[in-house]
């Protein structure tokens, strides 16, 4: 058990002795009080990592040490203890941030197991702030979290590149955080005040996409009304994201290639050119080494975008992270949550550390909202998981994957993988289009690509047919 600094705070000299004896035994520094002005004063000298409290105790009750700690410390967890337990009292307890609430008389393991979870959650919530501040030395990167040693090495790379000009090509799976990482490269560099653009090149059909990032000339074709300026304008002194730069075809790949070594760009239908400077920041889930060797992208552009690469690592690549994201979902979630949810249950935790996660960290935002609005109490539990992730981690402990395949992916392609998860979210969703899209974080459009890719037959793309 993690050791830690806990005041028990009763004015019930027998309760509040016995369990900080039990405590104590657990190995962990303990400071006892009987009312809870003395508390909250020992409080402002800072270092306490748990606080477990009684709700009645004379002029200063446990909700007023609960709201004194959250006003100095916020990230010291306070659990409630009580006599007199109630729905109300619970609800009551919980909205004003207290980790638990539990009622007298309580079993030695049952407070064994609830100090244990609120000490991870405090222990979580301080490797969060801690990150934060380590982050905002370096800039505003608030959306990116992770410590682990494969996501330090990102960080690195953002750093160096951000204060420069160059070309750089994100390179990772769907769902590891590319924009994350392009918007932290723009917000730390110097064309922070300009506008950053994202396009994705793998979401409309080239002749769209064309007239989208070069804009066009009043009458250059069909419902073309007006003249209009394209992005590569609207990011001009800024950043323009591509995002799935392995999408675009032929012709777009000879126009971008002209507009990166010209630095001017060309609206359809237009005779003059605009001059532009942008910083373009590019990225995949392709391999374009690959691609250009099968002639699938030109390698003259490859060299342009290949100029700074930064490989960002998958979920299973760092699984050690999952902790802190799951709270950082969490707590973004919660808020809107209709039922208070303040942390996750050890078992469920086990359940997301056992999943491979090929969504990676999209699909687990996905799943924590998921299961923060599906919860019905203050910690989530297993069954408040999409069934792919608990079937998914299952067939880690029994060697088998949902379709009596062999679970053990690590001599599969990542296409072969990919085709799998589809295949199991399309399954669980019953061939909702629309709900298997949002699990795996895409759109739909991409979402029948990757099934066309797999051979997979959605249906029309517009046949409605969504089941509900």
């Amino acid at each position: 058990m993690q050791k830690a600094k806990i005041l028990v705070v009763d004015d019930d000299a027998v309760a509040r002795d016995l369990l900080a004896d039990a405590l104590k035994k657990e190995g962990h520094d303990v400071e006892v009080f009987s009312n809870g002005a003395d508390a909250i004063a020992r409080g402002m000298k800072g270092g306490v990592d748990l606080v477990l409290t009684d709700i009645r105790m004379g002029t200063v009750d446990g909700l007023t040490v609960l709201r004194e700690f959250k006003r100095v410390s916020a990230d010291t967890s306070i659990v409630l203890l009580t006599s007199f337990g109630s729905l109300e009292g619970a609800i009551e307890a919980i909205k004003q941030g207290a980790y638990d609430y539990l009622a007298k008389p309580f079993k030695k393991e049952q407070i064994k197991l609830v100090v244990q979870r609120s000490l991870d959650h405090c222990r979580l919530l301080r490797e969060n702030a801690r990150f934060r501040e380590e982050l905002k030395e370096k800039g505003e990167w608030s959306p990116l979290v992770g410590s682990s040693p494969a996501m330090l090495d990102v960080y690195k790379l953002v750093a160096r590149v951000s204060e420069g000009k160059s070309t750089v090509l994100l390179q990772g799976e769907s769902g590891t955080g590319k924009e994350l990482i392009a918007r932290a490269i723009h917000a730390n560099g110097p064309r922070r005040d300009k506008p950053f653009v994202p396009v994705n090149c793998g979401a409309l059909p080239d002749t769209l996409l064309e007239s989208e990032m070069f804009g066009y000339e009043k009458g250059a074709f069909t419902g073309a009304v007006g003249t209009k300026a394209g992005l590569f304008e609207a990011a001009n002194g800024g950043t323009l994201f591509l995002d799935e730069i392995g999408e675009l075809g032929p012709a777009l790949q000879v126009k971008l290639l002209r507009v990166m070594q010209d630095h001017e760009v060309r609206r359809v239908g237009g005779t003059g050119s605009v001059k532009v400077d942008v910083r373009i920041i590019a990225a995949t889930n392709r391999d374009l080494e690959q691609f250009v060797k099968e002639e699938k992208f030109r390698d003259d552009l490859y060299y342009r975008l290949n100029v700074v690469r930064i490989t960002l690592p998958s979920l299973i690549d760092r699984k050690g992270d999952i902790p802190m994201l799951a709270h950082h979902f969490l707590q973004k979630c919660a808020a809107g949550a209709p039922t208070v949810v303040r942390g996750i249950l050890p078992e469920t935790m086990t359940l997301l550390m056992q999943y491979r996660w090929p969504g990676n960290v999209r699909e687990l935002e996905n799943a924590i909202e998921r299961a923060v609005s599906l919860s019905h109490g203050p910690l989530l539990t297993p069954d408040d998981l999409p069934e792919a992730i608990r079937q998914g981690s299952a067939s880690a402990d029994t060697g088998t994957s949902l379709d009596g395949e062999p679970a053990d992916v690590a001599g599969l392609t990542l296409e072969e993988v990919e085709k799998r998860h589809l295949i199991r979210v399309l399954k669980e969703t019953k061939g909702n289009k629309v709900k298997a899209a949002k699990i795996l974080g895409i759109d739909r459009r991409t979402l029948y690509r990757m099934a066309e890719r797999f051979g997979l037959d959605l249906g029309d793309e517009s046949d409605g047919s969504d089941n509900g």
